[in-house]
């Protein structure tokens, strides 16, 4: 059914058009220049505002920053007094101790040990600032003190203040704040060389200050409460800090070299104010610095960015919140005008707008639909497949190990399915970084030539292979199937550059990166490189080349996984992936694989001997897997090699019976009734398999866990578990292997596994 439009002049005749005079028609609305009238008002209406919020709190910034360094400055001045007056008191008292030592030697201070020390207890004991005033001779030993009589045996003869104060060294005249030997405090000291009549270095006169009176000085000039935005720094020239306040649990001891404010100090600076991070603060800071007189010495007030963005956020709410208020009343006007205007508007087409937004919203729930599937799709299939495949390979172990006739091209089809279904899961989870890795040593000059036929075939019939293996290529852990995977995807990118055909070049060759060339790796590398002259790649698409579902193929021809695959799988082996491309120039990407310390794995041939290589019992396993049929399938697999198995569906139960079995143990010097744990580590309960193996090795009986996962993130955690893990699915005939040594093993150790009963 169609509506067309009312033509009041070709629907009426002739004689009744005298009616528009009595029923005039209704005219034409121009919706769009209504609507956009409305829009420019409203725009207006929300861009002044701003404009003017933003405007007032950008102002309302800068008077705080400007505030904020006129306070440092102030505050600064104020500390730099007072610094002042402190360092120029110390030199008159170590002047003041120099003239009354002055004409005696090391041994003439000793003989007139007890007067001394009772003259520099009398100068320092006046000042709250001064810990001890001491007396050092020409080779650093105490020869008196203001705080101890008789002077114990100390020498700072090997200290930097006194070595640089004896060269001459003015920096050292202020030393770092130290654990002072008289002291008994942390101090810094302020010295002054003893001169003999003939001018020859005599010895040192010492103050130590307490950076603890300068702390609290700091505090009441910042007006003695916590949580100030302040701080106030003495800080050496050489960036050593003296004092801080306020103090925090393991601050550095000195302003990070680069700084600018250890910049200014450098650029011999006497005032200035600077931007900078503080390493002492842990914040961002407007630092105002004054050096101290002619001293060594620089005072810094340092105004904390967090706590003026503080202040400016509170002023910012209440402007915003003054100026909004009336202008989204004025907004909710234009939005109901806007509206209203909308309702007209669909009352006109009402039609084609309900068929339109029916058909928008039916297609946006049908692609949110398509979302949350497929979300829900990628967050289980890992795990919920890898043990679809574990069951379908222990049943097909059981029935090859039973020998059921006239199935061996079935159980063939089923093997090959298997393979196929676990390249697919680690395609997929190698992209998603959750794909365990199962690394081997491979030697690249015997296992490059050997995936000939294989990149040949993944090549097509137009592009010719090339493969220049280098000479004593080192070896290199990988995982071999990820490899294969990677040089297949590579090889099938470079016969899509080369649709009319060309050349593509496999290299290896041994690489080392230093520290200095730039590169992000340093070490030994194998570089597999695979080279093609294909039509290349422009910039913006070089620049995302190794970004996942990116493809610049045609639909249905990529899935943009194969690169990502490819970075992934070498940025966990280790190593780094990197192309290089031009357009019309090929491309060349390398995989940067890190150098094996072992040797190559060599594949030994199988004993015949099974009395040599086979415990003669079998094992009693403890089984903890809480899918029943993986459970089922992998029981009934390790029961047909002779095992005793016994299976529990979780953690929890599992530790519950082994701390009754360890118990017993200990009570009654039974032995264990398991010779094995075999795990799989993601399972429901409080504890998972790594947590049991973690609990189980803290007893310290030595049983051998074995653990079994599909996720790359566990595979990592339990390496460090010292277990033996295994990723879904397994081969069996690995699995039968470790079983054979753990058998050999306990009897090497002289037990007997079928010498106890599983209870």
């Amino acid at each position: 059914m169609t509506h067309d439009r009312f033509d009041p002049h070709r629907a009426m005749p002739s004689a009744g058009r005298q009616d528009e005079a009595v029923f005039p028609a209704v005219p034409e609305q121009n919706f769009h220049v209504r609507r956009m009238t409305l829009i420019a008002l409203l725009v207006i209406a929300i861009v002044l505002p701003c404009v003017y919020v933003a405007a007032m709190a950008f102002s309302d910034l800068r008077s705080r920053e400007a505030d904020a360094t006129d306070m440092a400055l102030r505050t600064v001045r104020v500390a730099e007094e007072h610094a002042l007056k402190v360092f120029d008191m110390n030199e008159t008292l170590d002047t003041r101790i120099v003239d009354l030592i002055e004409g005696l030697d090391d041994n003439g201070v000793r003989a007139r040990e007890a007067a001394i020390h009772q003259k520099l207890r009398t100068m320092g004991g006046g000042y709250p600032q001064v810990a001890a005033v001491s007396v050092f001779g020409r080779d650093g030993e105490l020869l008196a003190s203001s705080r101890i009589y008789p002077a114990p045996k100390v020498s700072i003869g090997d200290r930097a203040d006194f070595v640089g104060i004896r060269d001459g060294k003015d920096l050292e005249h202020v030393s770092k704040m130290m654990a002072g030997h008289v002291a008994g405090e942390q101090v810094f000291n302020t010295g002054v060389a003893r001169r003999a009549p003939d001018g020859a270095f005599a010895g040192v006169v010492s103050v130590a200050l307490r950076p603890s009176y300068f702390d609290a000085f700091y505090r009441e000039l910042l007006g003695g409460i916590d949580g100030t935005p302040m701080t106030m720094t003495l800080v050496r020239a050489d960036g050593a800090v003296l004092a801080h306040y306020p103090r925090r649990p393991g601050e550095p001891t000195a302003v990070a070299d680069g700084s600018p404010f250890v910049e200014a100090m450098q650029q011999g600076r006497r005032a200035g104010v600077v931007r900078m991070r503080s390493a002492l603060d842990g914040d961002n800071m407007i630092a105002a610095f004054r050096h101290v007189g002619s001293y060594p010495v620089y005072v810094m007030c340092g105004f904390r960015a967090s706590g003026m963005w503080a202040a400016w956020y509170r002023h910012l709410a209440v402007l915003m919140l003054s100026i909004f208020t009336p202008s989204v009343a004025l907004w909710c006007v234009i939005w109901l005008s806007l509206r209203r205007l909308g309702a007209e508007e669909e009352a006109w087409e009402r039609w084609q707008a309900e068929a339109s937004m029916r058909r928008s919203i039916e297609s946006a729930y049908r692609q949110s639909r398509k979302m949350e599937a497929l979300g829900t799709l990628v967050g289980s299939v890992a795990h919920d497949f890898n043990n679809l495949l574990m069951i379908l390979s222990a049943n097909v172990q059981i029935a090859r190990r039973r020998g059921v006739p006239g199935l061996e091209r079935e159980l063939s089809s089923m093997e090959r399915a298997l393979k196929s279904g676990q390249s697919l899961t680690r395609q997929l989870l190698g992209v998603a970084r959750k794909q365990p890795l199962r690394n081997e040593t491979v030697a690249p000059e015997r296992w490059l030539p050997a995936c000939r036929d294989l990149l040949r075939a993944s090549l097509g019939a137009k592009v010719s292979l090339m493969m220049d293996i280098g000479v004593g290529i080192w070896p290199m852990r990988v995982d071999v199937a990820e490899l294969e995977l990677s040089l297949i995807n590579l090889a099938v990118n470079a016969r899509d550059a080369m649709p009319n055909g060309g050349r593509c070049t496999v290299r290896a060759t041994n690489i080392t990166f230093r520290h200095e060339d730039g590169f992000p790796l340093t070490g030994d590398f194998v570089q597999v490189s695979l080279e093609d002259t294909g039509v290349g790649m422009a910039p913006e698409v070089l620049a995302r080349a190794f970004e996942p579902l990116f493809t610049t193929k045609g639909k249905g021809m990529g899935t943009g996984l194969g690169l990502p695959q490819v970075f992934a799988f070498c940025e966990r082996s280790g190593g780094l992936a990197a192309i290089d491309s031009a357009v019309g120039a090929g491309t060349s990407v390398r995989l940067y694989l890190p150098r094996a310390t072992a040797e190559p794995d060599v594949e030994t041939p199988v004993e015949t001997d099974t009395e040599d290589n086979t415990a003669p019992h079998g094992l009693r396993i403890l089984l903890v897997e809480d899918n029943e049929e993986v459970a089922a399938g992998t029981e009934a697999l390790l029961q047909m090699m002779g095992h005793q198995v016994t299976c529990l569906f979780n953690a929890d139960m599992a530790l519950r019976l082994f701390d009754i079995a360890h118990a017993r143990q200990a009570r009654t010097g039974a032995p264990l009734p398991f010779d094995l744990v075999l795990s799989d580590i993601h399972m429901p309960g409080s504890l998972n398999g790594i947590d049991l193996a973690e609990a189980i090795m803290a007893f310290d009986t030595g049983l051998p866990v074995i653990l079994v996962t599909g996720y790359a993130e566990e595979l990592d955690r339990a390496r460090h578990v010292n277990v033996r893990v295994l990723a879904k699915p397994f081969d069996i005939a690995l699995l039968e292997k470790l079983l054979q040594g753990i058998q050999r093993n306990l009897a090497q150790t002289g037990v007997d596994p079928a010498a106890h009963h599983v209870e």
